[in-house]
């Protein structure tokens, strides 16, 4: 299938996926976005995505799935998501019919992408989506789907509560990221007690307030650095006391620094 631009409208390329008599079939979008975001929306077949430029999020289960360059996204099929986008995007969406490939994850997750699942991603997207049967497409797509089965499981997302106190809390960071404020200050406002509101978020998230927190400032940070904020900038709006302080954690989580993994996007 021809690469696609970013503006192509989902539910014609859902339609067509979904209806397509082929185990694996493969999309490829590219173009430059200031911000791209797509309605909940579900497909039938199971969805892996690879950017390989731009920051690509995706809102499903919820949580908040990170997609960051040189990773996948795994959406199992008739899972409801949404996704959104930033930056000069090159990414390949690769559709799976289920029943028809080998066992794959049951729930949204990352995986990693090896140099071979890269190149059969790319290739595969070059077929048309009723490509010849038995011939070189099915090879391919059969040995991209045993590599998918082999991918390490990432876990880079922001879990999203259910607890209307918790969604409030988050409301707020979102409008002030650098408002801060310590699980003491947030127990008052949403009227419940320090204990409380930190069993909560541990019971619903999996991680300590400063740790969820953390990561949605991770995901805040790729957003506004794939739409040209500087480094500076991002550690200003985010509230952090210096730059060196918000090079540390971004180093801490994603493993380099934030001027070295915007490199690759």
């Amino acid at each position: 299938m021809p690469m696609l631009e970013v503006d192509t409208t989902e539910p014609c390329l859902q339609d067509e996926v979904d209806k397509a008599l082929r185990d694996v079939v493969t999309v490829g979008v590219r173009g430059l976005t200031k911000g791209l975001e797509s309605d909940f929306h579900s497909h039938r077949k199971a969805q892996l995505v690879l950017s390989l430029s731009g920051v690509l999020t995706c809102e499903a289960e919820g949580g908040i799935w990170i997609v960051p360059p040189q990773c996948a996204l795994w959406i199992p099929g008739a899972l409801m998501h949404r996704m959104t986008a930033a930056g000069r995007i090159e990414s390949y969406g690769v559709f799976i019919e289920p029943k028809n490939s080998p066992p794959l994850p049951s729930t949204c997750c990352t995986v990693t992408v090896t140099p071979l699942m890269k190149e059969l991603l790319i290739r595969s997207a070059q077929f048309p989506t009723h490509y010849k049967r038995a011939g070189i497409e099915t090879h391919v797509t059969s040995l991209l789907l045993e590599e998918l089965s082999l991918a390490p499981v990432g876990t880079l997302h922001l879990p999203m509560p259910k607890d209307s106190r918790l969604r409030a809390i988050f409301q707020g960071l979102m409008t002030n990221p650098a408002g801060g404020g310590t699980v003491e200050s947030w127990a008052r406002q949403v009227g419940a007690s320090e204990r409380t509101l930190a069993r909560v978020i541990a019971a619903e998230t999996g991680m300590s307030f400063g740790r969820w927190r953390q990561h949605l400032r991770i995901i805040l940070a790729l957003q506004w650095m794939a739409n040209g904020a500087t480094v500076q900038q991002v550690a200003i709006d985010l509230g952090y006391e210096s730059v060196s302080s918000f090079v540390t954690m971004f180093r801490k989580t994603l493993g380099v620094s934030p001027k070295r993994y915007m490199a690759t996007v």
